[in-house]
C-alpha cells in the first residue's frame, strides 16, 4: 500500500482570511486517505482554524516569526525541523515573496519538491519592503514548481517562469443566496429598510480602508440610509475608527471584526466593495458574486475575478464621489443566485485539479527514486 502524501503547508497563520479560507476549503474537500496537509505557521499563538486542522489530521507546527532580528534563529530552527522531518517531500509556500526563506530551507536540506505560490499582485508597505522586493527577485531559484491564484499574480512574483493556475476556489452551497437569510441577518443586524454597503478584508494598506470611509462618507451626502458594514481585523483598524470617529459617521459604521458567519453577512449587504491597492484573485470577490450580489473593485483588482456581469471596476485614480456615484446606481440590483454546476471557483470541482497535482508530482518522485 503507498504511503500517504503529506504536504507541509507554509502560512504566516490560519486565521479568518482569504488565503487561509482557500486552503481551508480544499483541506476540506481533497481525498485526505491519499492526501493530508500539515501547516508550518510563523506566529507563536494559536488561530481560528488550528481545532478544525488538528481535528482533520493535521499536524501544526510554529516557526519563528519572520522578522529580520529572527533570521538566525529561523534558519536554525528550519535546519532542525527539516533533518527530523524527513516525511516532507512536498512543501507549498502561500506567503508571496516571503516564501523565499522557508522554501531556501528546504532547498538546502534536500527537500525535492518546493513549490511557491503567487497569491497578489504587489507587495505590502511595511518595513520588511525592501527585503520582500529581494527576495522576490530570488524566488525562482528556490521554487522548482510555480502556483499562482490568477494570471496577474503569477507574473508578479514569477516574471517569465512558467506557473500553474489553482482556482481560489470556494463551497458555492454556503454562499448562495438565499432571501430569508437575508432578511433574518438584516433583522438580527437591526439593518432592516437601509442600503448597506460590504466589505470584508483585513485592516491594512492593501485593502484601502480609508479611502473606504471616503467613499461612504459621500454616499452618505447621498443616501442617508446608507449603513457600512467592515469585517475583519488588522493593524490599521484604530485609525480607521478614528477616522470614522472624526467624521461624525461612527452610528452608520459597523465594526464586526472577525466572523464565523460571513456568508449569512452577505445576505445582508446590498453592494460589495472592494477599493484595493492590489490584490490576486479576491477569495472575498468570488464569495461576494456567488452570494448575487453587486460588486465594484478597483482597477487594481485583476479582472479575473469576474464571472459574472454583476461586477464594476473603479480606477483608484478617481473621485471618492464618482466611487459613490457608482456604488448607488445599485441600490435597486435584483439580486439572483448563481449556477455553480461547472465553476471552477467551486471546491467540488477545484479540489480534483488540486489532487492531481500533488499525486503527479510524488509519482515523479517514486519514479526517481526520490520518495
Amino acid at each position: 500500500m503507498r504511503k500517504m502524501i503529506r504536504v507541509l503547508q507554509c502560512v504566516n497563520n490560519m486565521h479568518r482570511a482569504g488565503l487561509e479560507t482557500m486552503l481551508m476549503n480544499y483541506y476540506r474537500n481533497i481525498d485526505r486517505t491519499k492526501i493530508q496537509f500539515d501547516f508550518l505557521t510563523h506566529r507563536p499563538q494559536r488561530d481560528d482554524y488550528d481545532d478544525e486542522i488538528e481535528s482533520l489530521g493535521g499536524k501544526i507546527y510554529r516557526a519563528p516569526r519572520l522578522y529580520p532580528q529572527n533570521y538566525p534563529a529561523y534558519f536554525s530552527y528550519m535546519k532542525k525541523f527539516f533533518a527530523s522531518h524527513p516525511e516532507y517531500k512536498i512543501v507549498h509556500s502561500h506567503i508571496d515573496a516571503m516564501s523565499y526563506l522557508p522554501l531556501l530551507t528546504a532547498k538546502r536540506a534536500g527537500v525535492p519538491v518546493r513549490i511557491a505560490h503567487s497569491h497578489n499582485t504587489s507587495i505590502d508597505l511595511d518595513f520588511k519592503y525592501p527585503l520582500k522586493r529581494y527576495f522576490r527577485a530570488q524566488i525562482n531559484g528556490v521554487a522548482n514548481y510555480r502556483l499562482a491564484c490568477g494570471e496577474r499574480a503569477g507574473e508578479f512574483l514569477f516574471g517569465g517562469k512558467d506557473f500553474s493556475v489553482i482556482p481560489n476556489a470556494i463551497d458555492t452551497g454556503k454562499f448562495c443566496f438565499n432571501p430569508e437569510i437575508s432578511i433574518a441577518k438584516k433583522r438580527e443586524l437591526n439593518l432592516e429598510g437601509k442600503f448597506v454597503v460590504g466589505h470584508i478584508g483585513r485592516f491594512s494598506y492593501q485593502k484601502n480602508h480609508k479611502f473606504l470611509i471616503k467613499i461612504f462618507s459621500e454616499i452618505l451626502k447621498r443616501e442617508k440610509n446608507a449603513v457600512l458594514l467592515l469585517v475583519g481585523n488588522g493593524e490599521k483598524e484604530d485609525l480607521i475608527k478614528r477616522q470614522v470617529s472624526e467624521l461624525g459617521i461612527s452610528e452608520q459604521v459597523l465594526f464586526l471584526a472577525n466572523r464565523s458567519d460571513v456568508n449569512e453577512l452577505y445576505g445582508a449587504m446590498d453592494v460589495f466593495v472592494l477599493p484595493s491597492h492590489f490584490e490576486g484573485i479576491p477569495v472575498v470577490g468570488i464569495e461576494a458574486q456567488f452570494s448575487g450580489l453587486a460588486c465594484v473593485f478597483s482597477d487594481k483588482v485583476p479582472n479575473e475575478v469576474a464571472f459574472t456581469d454583476n461586477c464594476s471596476f473603479v480606477s483608484l485614480d478617481a473621485s471618492a464621489g464618482s466611487w459613490a456615484e457608482q456604488i448607488l446606481s445599485f441600490k435597486n440590483f435584483e439580486r439572483a443566485s448563481i449556477d455553480n454546476s461547472n465553476s471552477l471557483y467551486d471546491i467540488k470541482n477545484a479540489h480534483i485539479i488540486l489532487e492531481k497535482y500533488y499525486t503527479d508530482l510524488y509519482e515523479k518522485l517514486i519514479a526517481e527514486g526520490k520518495a
